[in-house]
């Protein structure tokens, strides 16, 4: 059940408490109180030496709901892991040798790195705004991120999806950007990836691979494990007999501290609801693309809650000095806006900035 516009101020209030004007969770979203809690319980669990404090199952089965719920499928169709990298990995994996990859020129590294380096498939890369329309007979897999890391821009994943499918081609997603505050169908892609530690506010070391019934017949398992078995409590010794029927057949061995407080983190982004992150966020970074706009700052258009200004990112340290926290990326100060920033972010950034 959604929260309402008030109610999400109380929830933030109850949840986060940052000491600084942070508008930096492109690289890494706050922890919320809660998530905070569950962690801190396992770590002195373990410490203490409790029955079961080395973690739990259930609470990766939760996250892999919770998740599953935020991106529009089935929990059956998402594979719980530790990277982006590697979940791209297992799918770079599957590829023949001479396949295609169609990727946006800068795209970030852990999506197409895999690929590139395996030196056998041939890597084609075009501007972000022509991805749709170079895909072609021939292309196996096109490989972007729903978000760019660099400046925000939003892909064109309508456009995206019916070119692959007119070509025959698959499409990998990565959502690291996107979700949390971007409404995504997961579903609609044969494979998405998505780290968890930025605006999912997860610990790192969470992260989903989502994987469509049938794409999972293409991808081998490479990094299979007695977790990824049907049985897995009767799979710990030997060769896995039978692996899940599900997408959990692509599981890594969970990092149990991360999913404590991955549970709690997704259900606290549940509670408010996509529609509600998603004009709270871009609603915010709309104010400081104005706000810039109006001191002489031209950023990257767009309605994303990413907010780019090209050449400007060499102002990151003074943001820093003055308690205003935003990346440098590819020569662009980056900020990025979520349900815990406030319109006094923006007013404190533009502030400084000015």
């Amino acid at each position: 059940m959604e929260i309402s516009s008030l109610s999400l101020s109380q929830a933030v209030a109850a949840e986060f408490a940052p000491e600084t004007t942070y508008l930096n969770s492109a690289s890494c979203g706050l922890l919320p109180r809660r998530t905070v809690e569950a962690v801190k319980a396992l770590a002195d669990g373990t410490a203490a030496g409790v029955r079961g404090g080395a973690g739990s199952f259930e609470a990766v089965e939760a996250a892999r709901a919770g998740f599953a719920r935020l991106v529009g499928v089935g929990p059956d169709r998402v594979a719980t892991g530790s990277s982006v990298a590697v979940h791209a990995g297992l799918i770079a994996a599957s590829l023949p040798p001479g396949a295609e990859i169609l990727a946006p020129e800068g795209e970030f590294s852990s999506v197409v790195s895999p690929f590139a380096l395996r030196g056998d498939l041939r890597m084609r890369y075009v501007p972000l705004a022509d991805l749709a329309e170079s895909v072609r007979p021939g292309t196996a897999l096109v490989a972007f991120s729903a978000v760019q890391s660099a400046d925000g821009r939003v892909a064109d994943l309508d456009a995206v999806r019916t070119a692959a499918a007119a070509h025959g081609a698959r499409t990998l997603v990565d959502a690291s950007q996107a979700a949390g505050w971007f409404p995504l169908d997961a579903g609609a892609y044969d494979y998405t990836v998505t780290g968890g530690f930025k605006f999912l506010l997860c610990p790192r070391g969470a992260s989903f691979l989502t994987v469509t019934e049938e794409a999972q017949s293409a991808l081998p398992p490479v990094f299979a494990g007695w977790v990824a078995a049907e049985d897995p409590w009767n799979s710990t010794y030997g060769p896995v007999e039978r692996l899940a029927a599900t997408a959990r057949r692509f599981d890594e061995p969970p990092a149990f501290l991360a999913y404590h407080g991955a549970e709690h983190s997704l259900a606290l982004l549940a509670q408010v609801g996509a529609d509600a992150l998603y004009a709270h966020s871009t609603g915010l970074a709309a104010r400081f693309r104005e706000g810039l706009a109006a001191i002489g700052h031209r950023a990257v258009p767009g309605e994303s809650a990413i907010v780019a200004v090209p050449g400007l990112g060499g102002r990151e340290p003074d943001l820093a000095a003055a308690g205003v926290m935003v990346s440098a990326r590819a020569g662009n100060l980056r900020a990025a806006f979520h349900l815990y920033n406030t319109e006094a972010d923006v007013t404190r950034a533009l502030d400084v900035l000015g």
